[in-house]
């Protein structure tokens, strides 16, 4: 099964060199990951994102993100525990 998780851009670099080179720190409820922008050259920082496999996927709008988030929340993840 493959996932994608939600999560918004903090800061963006690498755009001056070659856009499709571009790389974010994406926050993830607290964890911070550099992520690639080059499939999602719209990205801007703020944004939120949709990141499979270190990959920003698709520009997501807040309200969507959110409600992924609570669907993630939602499923019995193995080696999770309950909240």
């Amino acid at each position: 099964m493959c996932l994608a998780v939600p999560g918004k851009v903090i800061r963006i670099s690498g755009a001056a060199e070659s856009p499709a080179e571009r790389v974010a720190i994406v926050d993830f409820h607290g964890s911070q990951v550099e992520v690639s922008l080059a499939m999602t050259l719209e990205a801007r920082v703020g944004d939120w994102v949709l990141v499979h496999a270190g990959y920003a996927i698709a520009v997501l709008d807040e309200a969507q993100a959110q409600e992924t988030w609570a669907c993630l929340q939602e499923l019995d993840l193995p080696g999770e525990s309950p909240a």
